[in-house]
């Protein structure tokens, strides 16, 4: 029986060796994923001047972070269905201008509402980024190296803006201030989008959407040789369902373990990231101690990535997950224990290191277990779930804090990062060197 030329181009991007396409396409997605991280990190650094300014309290700031990621949900959930539809490449395209330009303007904001206003845009912008990173790394990923790729991707972007970020604003925020940072952030995520005006689109995108032809021409630009025979066209050559129609209809289960392990791990990462420096500088540290802490602290980030690249591929993406949630919760105990500026040091270092691999895992499993033609809205939707959960999560992070203690705070995310743990289970089969077509094959 004839070769579908989807079942070619996936077969073909599976078995591919690394090409300077490949290359191309991994810089320019870490470059961009770096900003969708640095942006939450940097507000995070920046409170406690906000708030010693006058210009906002912290209830007014966990509003602005509320909006920020009100804005995430919205952009998430869109290009789950632009780009399933329409292409990569044309989101891509959009995002970060969107992003860059909101984020110079809402620099300016006379009150924390114009500014909440302007983050909101923001996060419409960045709301395609982390969704889009997921799919269109891993759709040009060889099979066998597929996790390592995805972790690479998430160590240069998602893991080293943390620490970066943090220094950013720890050297600059006397000189610039937390306005000229800002402006500094949305000015570099413009440079990036000039330069992915040159990538490439999806060969599986375009395999499925009637664009076969095109598909076949990229390959051969990465060296990949065509078919020996002529190949064929099924339902899934050029599908027209409705991405999140195929997501509810044939990966419920799928899609509602991704919400809950979304939740969980955006609620604990960036609920932590927005509070840690000034929940350290309540402790009685200044704010640029605080700030110094955090950057040690967040040098967990890139180890974890670096853990994860080979845990992936050595032990697969469930078991790295499953045991790294449960070690999280366990140092998130620790954490409120701490009894020494020392122990809140290591002991931080380690849950901020379980947490990372435990959620980045999970995020590169949940990228892997969608089809082609709906991977992005099913992962974006999955993902939107825990943006706008955190949402809710930043302003109660702060009311636990204020009416039961920090102790409670950290109980709390303990309870949260076990759920997790027994929940990354129903995502999916294990999916290490399993081709994704294998995993959820493409439907018409």
């Amino acid at each position: 029986m004839a070769q579908t030329i989807e079942a070619f181009v996936g077969t073909s991007l599976d078995d591919a060796r690394m090409s300077p396409i490949h290359w191309r396409v991994f810089a320019l997605i870490a470059a961009g994923y770096f900003f969708d991280v640095a942006d939450y990190v940097i507000l995070g650094s920046l409170i406690p001047d906000m708030v010693r300014s006058g210009f906002a309290t912290a209830a007014q700031i966990a509003t602005v972070a509320s909006a920020t990621l009100f804005g995430l949900f919205v952009g998430t959930l869109a290009q789950g269905e632009f780009t399933d539809r329409f292409g990569r490449k044309t989101v891509y395209q959009f995002n970060l201008l969107l992003y860059g330009v909101a984020t110079i303007v809402a620099a300016f904001s006379p009150d924390y509402i114009w500014l909440a206003v302007f983050r909101f845009i923001a996060g419409i912008g960045l709301g395609a980024e982390q969704p889009l990173c997921f799919a269109y790394a891993g759709e040009y990923a060889p099979k066998n190296i597929r996790g390592r790729f995805i972790a690479g991707v998430q160590m240069i972007g998602g893991a080293w803006s943390w620490p970066l970020s943090t220094l950013f604003a720890l050297a600059f925020r006397d000189s610039l201030g937390w306005r000229g940072i800002w402006i500094v952030i949305g000015a570099c995520a413009l440079v990036v989008f000039l330069f992915r005006f040159s990538l490439p689109e999806s060969p599986r995108w375009l395999a499925t959407h009637g664009q076969g032809d095109r598909a076949l021409d990229l390959l051969k630009r990465m060296g990949i040789a065509g078919p020996r025979e002529p190949l064929v066209t099924d339902a899934a050559s050029n599908t027209h369902s409705d991405p999140i129609g195929v997501v509810f209809r044939l990966y419920r289960r799928r899609v509602i373990a991704g919400m809950v392990c979304f939740v969980a791990f955006f609620g604990v990462a960036l609920g932590l990231g927005t509070w840690l420096p000034n929940m350290m500088a309540e402790r009685g540290m200044t704010i640029t101690k605080s700030l110094t802490y955090t950057f040690g602290m967040t040098l967990a980030f890139p180890c974890a990535s670096l853990c994860m690249m080979y845990a992936l591929e050595r032990f697969g993406r469930k078991p790295t997950s499953i045991v790294s949630f449960v070690l999280a919760g366990a140092f998130a105990v620790a954490f409120a224990n701490a009894t020494s500026d020392t122990m809140l040091l290591v002991v931080g270092f380690c849950m901020i290191f379980f947490i990372q691999l435990a959620g980045n895992s999970m995020q590169i499993f949940a990228s892997e277990v969608f089809p082609t033609n709906a991977r992005a809205s099913g992962f974006g939707f999955a993902q939107g779930a825990g943006r706008l959960a955190t949402a809710f999560i930043i302003p109660g992070i702060l009311w636990i804090q204020t009416h039961h203690g920090v102790e409670a705070v950290f109980i709390t995310v303990a309870v949260v990062l076990v759920i997790a743990a027994f929940t990354v289970k129903l995502l999916g089969p294990e999916s290490r060197g399993v081709p994704l077509d294998v995993l959820a094959p493409p439907t018409g």
